[in-house]
């Protein structure tokens, strides 16, 4: 059997957890991945890295989400700019910074969408680092994977410095619900 490591910080609730059984743990993600569904901070029931990144976006940049049936892009601002959003959460098994796969970025295909929103979270769902990366700088730095038909991208820190991208971490830390706004969402 293979021993975890230690949990950083970890509270009471954390240690309960570790005596819970899997069955029973796999029924609380359920039940917790419905009520933030409920609460409107995600869209599906999937893991939630993904919409609660469009969430955040949606917030801190006034964004429209797209229904499911948009292709490349997740939101359009009151100017009409498309915005693709990708989320990350490392966690101390798993630090890659790789985004999830990103579509339609072939040449001739027109453009997908006009900015991507990046959000690196750490394992808790707390927010890293954020950036705005125009289309230009995402084409200019993904690399393509064509036994996923589509790119990749690494949001390392070097990213940052490009010319065009934007940090904004401050703006997207500023949208994170305070515990006290989400009940009211549900009462």
């Amino acid at each position: 059997m293979t021993r975890r490591p230690a949990r950083p910080n970890s509270s009471d609730s954390d240690r309960s957890l570790t005596t819970t059984s899997t069955g029973k743990l796999l029924a609380l993600y359920g039940s917790i991945l419905m009520e933030l569904r409920e609460r409107g901070i995600v869209r599906s029931e999937n893991s939630p890295v993904g919409d609660y990144a469009e969430f955040l976006a949606a917030r801190a940049f006034g964004l429209t989400l797209a229904r499911g049936a948009a292709i490349g892009y997740d939101g359009t601002d009151i100017a009409g700019v498309r915005y693709q959003v990708k989320g990350r959460r490392m966690t101390r098994w798993n630090p890659s910074r790789q985004l999830s796969t990103i579509r339609g970025l072939e040449s001739g295909r027109g453009d997908p969408f006009d900015v991507l929103i990046g959000i690196l979270f750490h394992g808790d769902f707390a927010i890293l680092r954020a950036a705005l990366l125009p289309l230009t700088v995402v084409r200019t730095q993904a690399r393509p994977q064509p036994h996923v038909n589509g790119w990749r991208l690494m949001l390392t820190d070097a990213v940052w410095t490009l010319p065009g991208v934007r940090d904004v971490t401050d703006m997207v830390r500023a949208v994170v619900p305070a515990e006290s706004d989400l009940r009211e969402q549900t009462d």
